[in-house]
């Protein structure tokens, strides 16, 4: 990819924060990244999103002055598509995907079908839809038996998820699932080692094994220093490594992701995989997975962003292009 000189970009709008439940995450990845892209000397200024009102959000972009955005906001509002169609409608072009890529991966049920449908290996998996009261000893039966993961369907960073072992679980569970919406994903327990991998621009990442010292990666987990290990490159057979980074590039395209995501996967003993989720915009905190996949490729932090922001611009170019020629 060619370097551009940071003043070609004009200035930069780093969106963080949010109204989502991720909030404080991202507004440690909105940091790291401001700062990393004043490093590199573009002309940034961090934008913390405080409401979750088209209006409201589209006034603070605009009082900002940005010619391109950095989202760093995840989940709902970041991920959602939500913020994807604000920037559109301002003619601002952004990292990563578009409203409907977005709208498709922040929901794990659509996220699951779909992949199902292109033969992207998933674990089995029913999606309750409102209220919708199922035999659940027939659903327990049809998952292959308990441990059964419950999920809220549209939320991150493993919040509220459970992992049951029995009805009463089962059901406490989804009744804490919906709390967070009317969708809720009961999916077989793949017993076996996590792994994830990171796409950045068409390539796959290395991939980077997830040893969490509790039961699973929770949200503690996740973003508590220490009480997880991450080995990168992860130590399976290269030819598993390879097909891991083909079906994650896969489930990417599936989806109509650009720039970067990352795809989260659980291996079992057979070492068959599957498929967890697509995350389109995965963390930039000091334990985020995405980054640590780019420095065992050679890529920095510094250089990750500064790619992103390249890709970015290319769109930008290409809407001109496009103009022009019309």
């Amino acid at each position: 990819m060619m370097n551009i000189s940071t003043e070609q970009f004009g200035r930069v709008g780093v969106l963080m924060g949010g109204v989502s439940s991720e909030r404080e995450i991202s507004l440690k990845s909105g940091k790291a990244v401001t700062e990393s892209l004043l490093r590199k000397g573009f002309d940034v200024i961090a934008l913390d999103i405080l409401d979750g009102e088209h209006k409201k959000i589209r006034s603070v972009i605009e009082d900002a002055r940005i010619d391109i955005a950095f989202i760093a906001l995840h989940g709902q509002l970041g991920e959602d598509g939500a913020i994807q169609s604000i920037l559109e409608e301002m003619n601002i072009v952004y990292t990563g995907s578009g409203i409907e890529a977005s709208g498709l991966a922040i929901d794990k049920a659509l996220t699951q079908d779909l992949l199902k449908k292109n033969g992207v290996p998933v674990a089995s998996y029913v999606t309750l839809f409102g209220d919708d009261e199922l035999r659940m000893d027939e659903v327990v039966e049809y998952l292959g038996g308990f441990p059964v993961v419950v999920k809220p369907a549209r939320e991150g960073s493993s919040i509220g998820i459970h992992v049951t072992t029995t009805l009463e679980e089962m059901d406490r569970a989804i009744a804490c699932a919906r709390e967070y919406g009317p969708t809720v994903l009961l999916e077989q327990y793949i017993e076996g080692r996590e792994l994830t991998v990171g796409i950045l621009g068409q390539e796959a990442l290395p991939v980077v094994e997830i040893c969490p010292k509790g039961k699973f990666f929770d949200y503690e987990a996740k973003y508590t220093k220490g009480m997880t290990d991450y080995v990168v490159p992860a130590g399976i057979p290269e030819d598993v490594s390879l097909v891991l980074q083909q079906s994650a590039l896969c489930a990417h395209r599936v989806l109509g992701c650009a720039d970067f995501s990352r795809v989260d996967f659980m291996l079992d003993g057979g070492q068959a995989h599957y498929v967890l989720e697509v995350n389109t915009i995965p963390g930039f905190t000091s334990t985020s997975l995405l980054p640590k996949a780019a420095q065992a490729q050679g890529i920095s932090f510094d250089q990750l962003c500064y790619q992103l922001m390249e890709l970015a611009h290319g769109k930008k170019k290409e809407i001109n292009d496009a103009t022009l020629r019309y």
